[in-house]
């Protein structure tokens, strides 16, 4: 018996898939910004995030990690699959997948939140994939 759940997307949400199938992983997509603007401007005032390591981290401490990394570039080769997509409320999505960073692998959840202003993350959790 498998322990991984059969996940399918709901052929009516393959539109919304699609468009947050590219805005991932978040904060890694230039083209939807990348300065402290953008990002306030694509989070929910109260966003919080799960980090792999489990800490909790604040929406003001995320933007202000991402504005050290944009005085301090660094390579960070990435690549996405496994996406999965679910309606949770009117408006609301959860956008599961998961990331391969190098060796590093993580499951990442995001709960978007289509606004009249476009697109807004609500929250985000990644979970690093235990050996074996």
């Amino acid at each position: 018996m498998s322990t991984e759940p059969e996940l399918r997307t709901d052929p009516a949400l393959l539109p919304v898939l699609d468009e947050l199938r590219r805005r991932e992983p978040i904060f890694h997509r230039p083209e939807f910004g990348s300065t402290r603007a953008d990002h306030r401007a694509m989070t929910v005032e109260d966003f919080w995030e799960v980090g792999a390591s489990g800490r909790r981290y604040s929406r003001d401490y995320v933007l202000d990690v991402l504005d050290e990394r944009q005085r301090n570039p660094q390579p960070d080769p990435w690549e996405t699959g496994e996406f999965h997509c679910r309606q949770l409320a009117d408006a609301v999505y959860l956008l599961t997948y998961t990331l391969r960073q190098g060796e590093r692998v993580t499951r990442r959840a995001t709960i978007w939140r289509r606004d009249p202003e476009g697109w807004k993350i609500v929250f985000h959790q990644g979970t690093v994939v235990a050996d074996g």
